[in-house]
């Protein structure tokens, strides 16, 4: 993909259904992206390797998706100064609570900006990295207006069914 601005790293490649909504989303505003599945337990020095490089590589937002433990999110936020936003995935025996107290409980001076379990997750995820993105391209801001404008007529159009 051209132009390539939004890193999608990935825990376990279970995750890629969810995940791939963040992906249709990017395409959507024509935001260039590269997916990946590291782990942060199972390969630490990759997910490093991959947040250390990422700046030089042109990314400038990465989003982390992982379920459990969910330290992906801080591994690569120990590793750059681009901001990471992560998507806490449900599954397991506390259905995502884990993987969200994981991904918002981040120490000081790591930041980790998190949206919602389950399917929002990676939609509100990449709507970040775009109004993050839109900052420096007006372009990009110009077309997330006009998302915001849709958003606000679907509303009322659903308002005009429902008022008889």
């Amino acid at each position: 993909m051209e132009n390539v601005q939004v890193g999608i790293v990935m825990g376990s490649d279970s995750d890629w259904p969810l995940v791939k909504k963040a992906c249709e989303t990017l395409d959507s505003f024509g935001v260039g992206y590269e997916t990946r599945v590291i782990s942060a337990h199972r390969t630490p020095d990759v997910a490093l390797e991959y947040a250390k490089t990422a700046e030089d590589r042109g990314l400038k937002v990465i989003i982390a998706a992982a379920g459990g433990a969910a330290h992906l999110g801080g591994v690569l936020a120990a590793g750059t100064v681009l901001p990471v936003i992560g998507i806490p995935i449900a599954g397991g025996a506390l259905n995502g609570l884990d993987a969200l107290y994981a991904t918002v409980q981040m120490p000081s001076g790591v930041p980790v900006a998190t949206v919602a379990c389950g399917s929002a997750g990676p939609t509100n995820a990449a709507l970040l990295a775009v109004q993050i993105l839109g900052t420096a391209d007006p372009a990009l801001r110009a077309r997330f207006h006009q998302h915001k404008a849709a958003l606000r007529e679907k509303v009322a159009a659903a308002n005009e069914r429902i008022r008889g």
